[in-house]
């Protein structure tokens, strides 16, 4: 599995691209996962880009934002064609956004048709770069659970569709991780990963209270202290090579923290590849039975 981290963990620091990028490499981390927001301010920085971040021996997987999904459609177009050239010029092949404002258990069927269309509309325009559409299981949007994602996907309907897959807001839905993400299969093409002490502090990540320099960040924990257990979720996904996930961070002290789970998710790695080892090696050969 491909682990990047998020530039967002780093949104309100007074840190460079390039201080970030020699920072990931330096811990361990594969890519750089880039918030919008930050992908256009770089833009005015032409000479920082995919093969920039190569040189660090590292890529940005996907590019995370907010399409306006209920704007007008021509609106629409142009905001997917600006995100589009950021994608192509870090070299990602994937841009995220939420499905909407709205929870599943409210929308109206007018609601879900429209944000099906806009994510359709998006879809086709990133099509033509070559890039993936991701829209994010997250809460108060008709990706909220796991019934909701799956009818979501059939409504778009279109092959450059996908999902970026929270665990911890499919867990959040009410809905196991493990036979969620079997359930969706190859429809997933990112994960994020990040934990909370108690289901009573997922009111921590609040769009409003992330955003805010001075929210709150008590439940907040790493990534095998939480709530949700990473150790049984990540036990088959760790092993798939072409797996690619962020660890998502939103609290203080983000390097040590993202280090210290990038270890940890690493010793699990080969822990779990020692396991298959030795059952193959104790398994009886063809030639023995």
């Amino acid at each position: 599995m491909k682990l990047s981290i998020c530039s967002i963990s780093f949104r309100h620091h007074l840190i460079s691209i390039g201080e970030m990028a020699a920072w990931a490499r330096s811990a361990g981390f594969q890519g750089i996962e880039l918030w919008g927001v930050h992908a256009r301010n770089l833009a005015a920085h032409p000479e920082r880009n995919g093969a920039w971040l190569d040189d660090y021996g590292l890529s940005a997987p996907m590019i995370s934002d907010y399409l306006p999904l209920d704007a007008d459609v021509r609106l629409l177009r142009q905001k997917t064609i600006e995100l589009c050239q950021l994608a192509k010029n870090w070299g990602a092949a994937k841009i995220r956004t939420f499905a909407g404002k709205t929870a599943s258990k409210t929308a109206s069927g007018e609601e879900r048709r429209l944000i099906a269309g806009g994510l359709r509309e998006v879809c086709d325009v990133a099509a033509s770069y070559g890039i993936y559409l991701l829209a994010e299981t997250h809460p108060d949007t008709l990706a909220d659970t796991a019934a909701s994602t799956l009818q979501l996907i059939e409504e778009v309907d279109h092959p450059f569709f996908a999902i970026n897959f929270d665990a911890l807001h499919v867990w959040e839905g009410g809905d196991d991780p493990v036979a969620t993400r079997r359930r969706m299969g190859a429809a997933i093409r990112h994960y994020h990963l990040k934990n909370v002490r108690h289901r009573k502090d997922l009111g921590v990540f609040q769009p409003a209270n992330i955003y805010a320099p001075g929210g709150d960040r008590r439940g907040m924990t790493a990534l095998f202290e939480g709530a949700l257990d990473y150790s049984r979720f990540l036990s088959d996904l760790i092993e798939d090579a072409d797996a690619e996930a962020s660890l998502e961070w939103f609290g203080g002290n983000c390097q040590e923290t993202l280090r210290n789970d990038l270890t940890q998710v690493r010793q699990m790695a080969t822990r779990r590849q020692r396991e298959v080892s030795n059952r193959h090696r104790l398994e009886p050969s063809h030639r023995d039975l």
